[in-house]
């Protein structure tokens, strides 16, 4: 028996890794993060005192559906999973569209393996992401919400499920909430799958227990979505800010921020020297982000910025004056993400690790589009030939038009994300396509 056991431990996941939350300036206000410092997050008595569930009683008791789906929209908030799309507006086309059920699903999933933004959040505070799920419930009259989050990660389930049945028995769940005679059931239901399930229609296929592949939208999943009815899915991180937004004022949340992208996101600085989370106002100099956290050995350069994860772009250091927000990014090649931002020093193969990052996109793609199961994996091939040394006159334009076309073509945000390793780098590191100007195997294995 014991060599079984033996087995069984080695097969299982490794523990979860643990990120400290770093220091940011007095001035940035903790919106996400105002009870992560608590003793025991899962203690009730002690976060009610401290303002828990004190908006989803302003909803329930003064706001009503629309009055909170207004306050929402007012204080501009927009979802933090990385599209940004605007969370009022969402909430309003399921509130709005006909069905005999709704539901919501809190997206805490995390796709990206080496980001734990999220799940910092609920292990810190679940009671932020439970009420904010809650409001959102309420808003649009669902009875039913799902926190979606790693079936591996035993923890965060643990953490989530005794804070919903101590919420449930207090009555701000279950079936009378509030003395109000409606009720709300709240469920933590644990997923597993692929990089995939960061994308809102393959996580509802997940809940389901269907095949993880993205739908044609329109209709969005707040039209019809889990088991075809109106569904809000919303990232973790949006859902923990509604409390504070109801609790404080839409203005108070548009003073922080920018005007079109206000409040503040969780970010995970990944470095060779340090690594942790922090809560910054969205619309912060990438340079001053990169001070929370960001440390290289002595002697080494920084030679980039990965910013949104395995599918994110990457930005030269004299990139690193714009400004941390949905748009900005987005124009400058990269992407919001899943807030993780990763040094990268001199002792880097650029190519190389493009082409570990485009390879990656491409076998996590579901392949049920062409562009997806056709075009991702040519687009790695062409990276991995160059590589190799093995380049054609052809090849810098035919990346080019590939990249092109499958973002034009894609079914969606995965296969359109996939090209921004490639197209990022391209555009800020021509040096790294050139053989005669990279660094040689040995060189850089030695400068390691």
């Amino acid at each position: 028996m014991r060599p079984c056991r033996e087995a069984v431990a080695r097969a299982r996941p490794p523990a979860p890794e643990v990120v400290t939350l770093l220091r940011t300036p007095a001035a940035w206000p903790r919106i996400l993060l105002a009870r992560a410092d608590a003793k025991d997050p899962t203690d009730l008595d002690a976060a009610v005192a401290d303002g828990a569930f004190d908006a989803l009683q302003r909803a329930f008791r003064d706001l009503g559906g629309a009055g909170t789906i207004a306050a929402i929209s007012a204080a501009g908030l927009r979802g933090r999973g990385g599209a940004g799309y605007p969370t009022g507006e969402k909430w309003r086309t399921a509130a709005t569209t006909e069905a005999t059920k709704r539901y919501v699903v809190a997206n805490g999933y995390g796709a990206d393996p080496a980001s734990h933004t999220d799940r910092t959040l609920m292990l810190r505070d679940p009671y932020a992401v439970i009420e904010g799920t809650a409001i959102a419930a309420t808003a649009i009259g669902a009875p039913e919400a799902f926190i979606a989050v790693r079936g591996e990660d035993t923890e965060v389930i643990s953490a989530l499920s005794a804070a919903i049945g101590h919420a449930t028995d207090a009555g701000f769940l279950g079936d009378d909430v509030l003395g109000s005679g409606r009720e709300l059931w709240m469920t933590v239901r644990p997923v597993q799958g692929a990089y995939m399930l960061g994308e809102e229609t393959v996580l509802l296929k997940a809940l389901e227990g269907k095949r993880g592949q993205p739908e044609q939208r329109p209709p969005h999943p707040a039209v019809k979505g889990l088991d075809d009815k109106p569904t809000v899915v919303n990232n973790v991180q949006t859902l923990a800010a509604v409390p504070w937004i109801l609790r404080e004022g839409p203005e108070a949340f548009r003073a922080t921020g920018t005007t079109r992208a206000p409040g503040t996101v969780l970010v995970q600085i990944r470095s060779p020297g340090k690594d942790g989370v922090a809560e910054v106002p969205l619309g912060t100099p990438l340079r001053d982000v990169l001070k929370l956290g960001g440390k290289l050995p002595e002697g080494r350069r920084l030679q980039a910025v990965l910013i949104g994860g395995p599918s994110g772009g990457l930005l030269p250091p004299d990139a690193l004056d714009a400004p941390y927000d949905f748009d900005s990014l987005r124009e400058a090649g990269a992407h919001l993400g899943s807030g993780s931002v990763v040094l990268v020093d001199d002792r880097t193969d650029l190519l190389e690790l493009i082409s570990v990052l485009t390879r990656f996109c491409s076998n996590e793609a579901c392949g049920k589009s062409i562009p997806c199961r056709i075009g991702t994996k040519r687009l790695a091939e062409l990276v991995a030939r160059r590589e190799a040394g093995l380049i054609r006159p052809v090849d810098t334009q035919l990346a080019a038009d590939l990249a092109h076309d499958i973002v034009a073509s894609a079914l969606c945000d995965h296969e359109r994300l996939a090209t921004l390793p490639l197209t990022s780098g391209m555009r800020y590191f021509e040096s790294a396509f050139d053989p005669d100007r990279r660094p040689t195997t040995a060189a850089t294995k030695a400068s390691r």
